[in-house]
């Protein structure tokens, strides 16, 4: 059996294009000889829809669009997601795949298990599907599965499900399983999904045509890595990563290992991926950020030209009478090794102004953290102008441990339309500078080995109010991502002090996160849709 796989990349609600998409790419993988072609998850309307359903002309126009390509497909049999109307009690909508093919009807298939945890709300919209039998195509009996319908309980943070629809499949006879897919992407994900398919696939007995989708849709990032599996859980194909690709797989193809990324290039490719799609989709061509000349900023302008283009990013640095010598020649050497523009817009008339404006209303209080937040509201403001007068979309440049524990400035840092790095932890960002420098010195080393500062006030480090990263960050992820309570983190080794002072950091800083800008998701537990926690609330550890 030769399987199609259709890896595109969907745009949620251009029912027109991602027909396209699927169309072309199907007629390509059916004149090469595939039995079956095989699209993502959702492909035709995107994924994920959200509250879009609801819309009264949204499922309508994904049924029409459905019909359309229906006419459209030959003797290959092409399967392809949309969303269906679910008639009775429960949700009004499925999640479908429906079995296209000249001259016979509609063959439809339903999820079964819709997930409902982190970023997934499907249990929101779509109601499960029944369970249903192999069919067979080519001579071999394969079953339909959608998205989580494939994965096992061991696989996933705990039990979720009643149901196994792979196990159910196998045991009625299927040989071969079809499945499509929209899995957004983690660090470390996509090895460990082709660990778990081919668990699955030697558990059964089966081979396994594994298609997902690829691109930015919002905060998820989707990684392609669609992959064939033999019953023996050997790979038999696999397609690229962060890319659209198509290819044809002979399920008695000899086996090769897959192949993955290092960590850093997995992570710089799909914060690659996902600033292109969310900037292009979202109607824009072009960024403005500012540049501290420290390594975050370098990061952020780093994947901009990258997504983008080097003459579609616009570096911005503000100095003012606390900024380094470094942060403007290192924001100047980072712009020239990049090929990017460079403003140099000082801030420190405005912040005089702004001082001398307030001084009346101060009087008899010494400066602190008020006057500090002046510089980068002040900056913010300049990027904004900047971002209205041009049409740039502003890219915000705060990490994940900065944004964990609030160091950063609500309505100046924080400012922008898309954060880059928000769910990229401060000691993964070095690890990802050391990685883009392995060739050439494109970040300056300068930037990387000088000590992190805000530079609001003389001589400030970040160590000077937030303990060392390489402490902070094991803390925040037993925090955020595992759920670990505060005498759980101790008992790891974390000095008490620090433990409390980070949790208590976390809880009272949700005011800023729940009015900060998407951002790209690539954690497991990133500070986003996937994450629901109240401001105004007295638990306490």
């Amino acid at each position: 059996m030769r399987i199609g796989f259709a890896q595109i990349n969907p745009t949620v609600g251009d029912f027109a294009g991602n027909s396209a998409k699927i169309l072309a790419t199907y007629h390509l993988l059916a004149a090469g000889g595939a039995d079956v072609v095989l699209s993502p998850e959702l492909g035709l309307p995107g994924y994920p829809p959200q509250d879009l359903v609801f819309k009264s002309q949204f499922v309508p126009r994904n049924l029409t669009a459905l019909a359309e390509l229906h006419a459209q497909v030959g003797d290959v049999p092409l399967l392809v997601g949309y969303v269906d109307f679910h008639d009775g009690p429960g949700r009004p909508f499925r999640n479908a795949a429906a079995l296209l093919q000249r001259g016979q009807p509609v063959r439809k298939f339903f999820k079964r298990l819709p997930p409902t945890y982190d970023v997934f709300d499907e249990a929101r919209y779509f109601e499960p599907g029944p369970a249903t039998a192999p069919i067979e195509i080519a001579g071999v009996r394969c079953g339909v599965t959608i998205c989580e319908d494939i994965w096992s309980a061991e696989y996933l943070s705990r039990p979720l499900y009643r149901y196994d629809p792979l196990g159910e499949l196998a045991a009625a006879g299927a040989a071969c399983i079809l499945n499509l897919s929209a899995s957004p992407f983690e660090i470390g994900k996509p090895r460990r999904r082709a660990e778990m398919l081919a668990a699955r696939a030697r558990q059964h007995g089966i081979s396994i045509a594994y298609c997902n989708a690829v691109g930015g849709n919002d905060e998820l990032i989707f990684d392609g890595n669609s992959l064939a599996i033999a019953p023996s859980g050997a790979c038999l194909a696999q397609l690229a990563p962060f890319a659209e690709a198509s290819s044809i797989c002979d399920l008695s193809a000899p086996a090769s290992a897959p192949i993955f990324q290092k960590e850093e290039e997995e992570l710089f490719s799909a914060l690659v991926l996902g600033t292109r799609d969310y900037l292009t989709k979202c109607g824009f061509r072009s960024v403005v950020l500012g540049l501290s000349g420290g390594i975050d900023s370098a990061i952020t302008a780093v994947i901009a030209a990258a997504a983008l283009g080097k003459e579609n990013v616009l570096g911005v640095t503000m100095p003012t009478r606390y900024s380094s010598g470094g942060s403007v020649s290192d924001s100047l050497q980072l712009a020239d090794a990049l090929g990017i523009r460079c403003l140099t817009i000082p801030i420190e008339p405005s912040f005089a102004a702004f001082k001398a404006q307030m001084a009346p209303h101060f009087e008899g209080r010494a400066e602190d953290v008020t006057e500090e937040n002046m510089q980068p509201r002040l900056r913010g403001m300049t990027l904004m102008a900047l971002s209205n007068k041009l049409g740039h979309l502003l890219l915000t440049t705060g990490n994940k441990s900065e944004i964990a524990v609030g160091y950063c400035t609500l309505y100046g840092d924080m400012c922008g339309g898309l954060a880059v790095i928000s769910d990229v932890p401060k000691t993964m960002i070095y690890r990802l500078a050391r990685w883009l420098n392995r060739d050439r010195e494109i970040i300056p080393w300068a930037t990387i080995e000088k000590p992190p500062s805000a530079e609001l006030r003389p001589d400030q480090r970040d160590q000077d109010t937030l303990p060392p990263y390489e402490i902070l960050d094991p803390i925040l992820e037993l925090l955020v991502e595992d759920h670990l309570s505060s005498e759980e983190i101790i008992a790891r080794g974390f000095q008490p002090e620090t433990v409390h002072w980070v949790v208590r950091r976390v809880a009272q800083n949700e005011y800023k996160r729940a009015q900060s800008v998407p951002g790209l998701k690539v954690t497991s537990k990133a500070f986003g849709g996937g994450r629901k926690m109240p401001v105004a609330q007295r638990f306490a550890e």
